[in-house]
């Protein structure tokens, strides 16, 4: 988002028993705050489950016969990847419907093509820039919607960074996160689901860049329920002090290419590099959402570095995927 406008290896289990859901949760999941915080419990033991069976060889098939349709305006790697893969490996199908390609680029109305879609899927996968427009989808459409990503937020990420937070430390209440550069979709989502589960999450910014006011005051009131503490400082070395997680991200996303000097300017000060790293906690986890741009947000001594946990990161959509995909499109295994 532009930051003038602001409107716009498997470890331990968690420390919190899994347990059994008592709230339903929403038709669909479009961002973290309308994720109940014990469906959020339930999704990273149950991706724990899911990531042990797949090591093990053990394959069960619960989406067979279920069909997934993947609508992406955006370029995409590892959303794209790992829900495909993880509808295959439930044994299900997915579709992946290009927008260009689709008579959605043609002028038919998004309600209509939504209205169609619901006859033939089972669930939608929905990658877009818009967050008012990931609302439309869901909106004309009786089968669930899940956010696959959006210039607001980005869900399934986060949900991917509290899994892999857990198995590397048992636990994320009272861990201390420290998200360096530019308040963007992976912050807002970061800040959200650090809020329902407890954690201590402190955004490191230049001023101009913090990310929107209206997410960080709902992570508040919700922090109050969870014992969570949520901050944004203009100081990276503030932040990264006695960091058990340092997370950064690019400094220009897709659709800001034209804001490139400006933003490095500002962000460069903002790089997680080894200096800063001394400033956390000796075996604090290094985390990036992928791709990374080395050299620029990230020193590749440091995203490459004994401390770096981002490939575990990325291999964790596909857990994660799998999890959302049993929670939304089918009963989940007890």
């Amino acid at each position: 988002m532009s930051p003038p406008s602001q409107a716009s290896r498997t470890r331990k289990s968690m420390s919190v028993p899994p347990h059994k859901k008592t709230t339903a949760p929403p038709k669909d999941l479009l961002t973290v705050a309308d994720i109940p915080r014990d469906t959020i419990h339930h999704l990273i033991a149950l991706a724990q489950k899911l990531k042990a069976s797949r090591r093990q060889g053990r394959a069960t098939f619960p989406l067979k016969g279920k069909t997934l349709g993947l609508i992406f305006e955006k370029p995409s790697t590892r959303t794209r990847v790992s829900f495909e893969a993880g509808m295959n490996q439930l044994g299900g199908q997915a579709i992946f419907l290009a927008s260009e390609k689709i008579q959605l680029s043609r002028g038919e109305s998004l309600a209509d093509t939504a209205k169609v879609l619901t006859r033939y899927l089972d669930g939608l996968v929905v990658r877009t820039f818009n967050q008012a427009s990931l609302e439309e989808w869901a909106q004309h459409t009786s089968i669930p919607v899940i956010n696959g990503l959006t210039d607001d937020c980005h869900p399934c990420q986060a949900l991917a960074d509290l899994l892999t937070i857990v198995e590397h430390r048992d636990h994320a209440k009272g861990l201390k996160l420290a998200y360096i550069g530019d308040g963007n979709n992976i912050t807002h989502s970061l800040v959200e689901i650090g809020a329902k589960v407890g954690m201590h999450v402190i955004v490191g910014c230049p001023k101009g860049y913090e990310p929107d006011p209206r997410v960080i005051e709902a992570a508040k009131i919700e922090g109050q329920q969870t014992g969570a503490r949520i901050e944004i400082t203009h100081d990276p070395k503030n932040a990264a002090t006695d960091a058990d997680v340092i997370y950064t991200d690019v400094w220009i996303s897709m659709g800001q290419e034209h804001e490139q000097q400006p933003r490095m300017s500002a962000l460069t000060p903002y790089q997680v590099n080894g200096q800063l790293m001394k400033e956390a906690k000796p075996n604090a986890l290094v985390m990036h959402c992928l791709p990374a741009h080395r050299g620029e947000e990230i020193t590749e001594e440091v995203l490459d570095g004994p401390q770096s946990v981002v490939l575990d990161q990325a291999e964790n959509r596909l857990h994660i995927q799998k999890a959302i995909l049993l929670e939304w499109l089918g009963r989940s295994p007890s």
